[in-house]
């Protein structure tokens, strides 16, 4: 099998459960959408993380602000923001089908504006550093961020703020996020396999090789990765703002900006999968999310036990992650030419 019909095979498999898991598993249709959700983040971290050299501990920042800006403009589009979160819930915002689907809408776009505007500003500063600096860097910047909202009485401070209601019947809403978060992850995927097949791709690539020497050949290297980084927060800011709707309540350091949470589950899933590649991302993220789901069910009490145990067999057996062991093994399959030792060339022409 070519590297071109796996591909497909993969597309269509993928796009195939998609379609029918709502049907064979509707009890399951919110676990699934945050599936997708994970396949977003571990795409998009690997952008920085994988592609470019650059691991980051915080584009959390980026989910976060997506959640806090949808929300902001879904309710202002019908009421005063500040007055409804000084409430703290004993008033009850009546939004019409059209207000609710034209605030969800412009919220999810504020989502991935806002994150995209905060990653300009921060970016160039913060893209200075590198190394562990970088992933220290972009932690403490979460961490302060979440503080500073968790401070802001107008969206609700530690308290937190409830999203609009769902107008439709019971169960419809999970099957609308299910479909915004299976939508957004497969467009973030289809952005990185264009991306990294221009020239774009293969400068962010002599970045994680060796920045030094990229600098050198003339490669702006702050331009290139100011713009991957900005590429990652647009689409973890439409992410957050489809989640923060999707839970219905938004808090800041656990349902906004969940640094202890998906802020390593996204390094986590990149790095079981296989860093630096198209599909590792993916693999790992369906791979961490079934079996944190499973292990959340069956073994509650020693989930973080499992999960752990699979990150340190996998740094320690598979440091390239499945993909990469697997592209190792099976190089041709993934369209991976090996030059053969010179001896075997000669043994074979003289056979």
């Amino acid at each position: 099998m070519s590297a071109r019909k796996l591909d497909f095979s993969i597309y269509a498999a993928l796009i195939a459960f998609a379609f029918v898991a709502p049907v064979l598993f509707p009890n399951y249709t919110s676990q699934i959408a945050v599936m997708w959700l994970m396949v977003l983040m571990a795409v998009t971290w690997d952008m920085t993380g994988g592609q470019m050299g650059y691991n980051s501990l915080g584009n959390v920042i980026f989910f976060g602000l997506g959640m806090y800006a949808s929300a902001v403009v879904q309710i202002g589009v019908v009421y005063d923001v500040a007055e409804y979160t000084s409430a703290f819930g004993a008033i009850v915002v009546e939004f019409t089908d059209t207000q609710y689907f034209t605030g969800l809408g412009l919220g999810i776009v504020a989502g991935g504006v806002v994150s995209t505007v905060f990653a300009i500003i921060v970016g160039p500063f913060m893209l200075g550093l590198r190394g562990p600096y970088f992933a220290i860097g972009t932690l403490g910047l979460a961490v302060a961020v979440a503080e500073l909202v968790s401070g802001w009485e107008y969206v609700g401070g530690g308290g937190g703020i409830s999203m609009p209601v769902y107008p439709g019947i019971a169960g419809q809403g999970s099957l609308v996020w299910y479909i915004l978060l299976g939508l957004l992850a497969l467009a973030s995927h289809l952005f990185c396999r264009w991306l990294y097949s221009t020239q774009f791709g293969l400068a962010i690539n002599a970045i994680r090789d060796d920045e030094d020497k990229a600098e050198a050949m003339g490669i702006q290297t702050t331009r290139y990765k100011v713009v991957t980084w900005v590429a990652s927060a647009f689409f973890m800011g439409m992410g957050g703002a489809v989640f923060g709707n999707m839970s219905g309540f938004i808090e800041p350091l656990e349902v906004a900006f969940p640094t202890t949470t998906f802020g390593i589950f996204m390094v986590a899933m990149a790095l079981v999968g296989g860093k630096g590649t198209l599909w590792g991302p993916v693999l790992g993220a369906i791979l961490f999310h079934v079996v944190k789901e499973w292990t959340w069910t069956y073994l509650l009490g020693w989930q973080w036990v499992a999960l752990g145990a699979i990150i340190i067999i996998n740094i320690v057996y598979f440091q390239q992650g499945i993909l990469g062991w697997a592209q190792d093994k099976w190089p041709r399959l993934f369209g991976v030419s090996v030059d053969r030792e010179p001896a075997e060339t000669s043994a074979e022409a003289a056979g």
